[in-house]
């Protein structure tokens, strides 16, 4: 695996303290060829499966794997579009195998995914996985949470103190392969990014547990390998109830410039 210089990437997972099964995957990945590269950018995807142990994580390697190949050869020249065409595909594609057998049925997945390109970040997401940017020693959410609270807080209906103890406090409102239309988030504009700047991508097995100021300490001024298993083990301290997944990308200043590409996939 090559991983060109003008970033610095980390990423691990773990099934967690209570879980037998890791139904999270992730992806990255950049064309080595160099036109291509400049073509199409690079891909970073983190996903959480849902619908049962077998389905989930079912589900999860299907996303990733159909927007992965998407990206690899979609024709669209917009990251927006290629994300858009990817998702679209997952959808499809996991509800074709969930109606392959009644134990698959319902399954689905979070995905939330980004194509780095000319130094903008274009963000593709459903579910509760996120996307930070830590930028000056702040961390900050750029996804949505697709969950039932957060819809309920977005329209009035509950306070945020009420939201910290709701009963569907977990639930999602929707994720890839379930229901129909999609219902994923695609901004219009991607986002523009700075040197020093560290992406950082999580199921919500971490994110539930350690919060947004300590997600920016342990990644500021460290290898980001290092940030990966400090977070880790903060989690699972914290009881590390489901699978823990992190992609971690920092910009890195000497090199910043319209942002270049290996391949790597887990």
């Amino acid at each position: 695996m090559i991983i060109r210089t003008d970033v610095e990437l980390a990423n691990a997972t773990d099934v967690g303290c209570e879980r037998t099964v890791n139904e999270d995957y992730y992806v990255f990945v950049e064309p080595q060829d160099d036109a291509e590269f400049a073509r199409r950018g690079r891909l970073i995807l983190v996903a959480d499966g849902v619908g049962g142990h077998k389905g989930g994580r079912i589900a999860s390697r299907l996303a990733a794997h159909t927007i992965r190949d998407i990206f690899l050869s979609s024709p669209a020249r917009s990251p927006r579009d290629v994300l858009i065409a990817g998702f679209l595909q997952a959808q499809r594609t996991i509800q074709e195998q969930a109606a392959t057998s009644p134990d698959l049925d319902g399954m689905g997945t979070t995905c939330t995914s980004a194509i780095l390109k000319d130094g903008q970040c274009t963000v593709g997401h459903i579910g509760d996985s996120r996307l930070y940017l830590i930028r000056e020693g702040r961390a900050r959410q750029i996804s949505r949470d697709h969950t039932v609270v957060n819809d309920l807080l977005r329209d009035g209906a509950i306070t945020p103190e009420q939201a910290l103890t709701h009963e569907k406090l977990h639930v999602l409102s929707t994720a890839l392969g379930v229901g129909q239309p999609l219902g994923a988030d695609f901004p219009d504009e991607p986002l523009a990014l700075q040197p020093e700047d560290i992406l950082l991508f999580c199921s919500d097995g971490l994110h539930g547990l350690v919060n947004d100021d300590e997600l920016a300490s342990v990644t500021v001024d460290q290898p980001l390998a290092q940030a990966c298993s400090e977070l880790i083990a903060w989690a699972k301290v914290r009881g590390g109830p489901d699978n823990i997944t992190i992609q971690l990308v920092r910009i890195m200043p000497e090199t910043f410039s319209p942002l270049s590409g290996g391949v790597m996939t887990s």
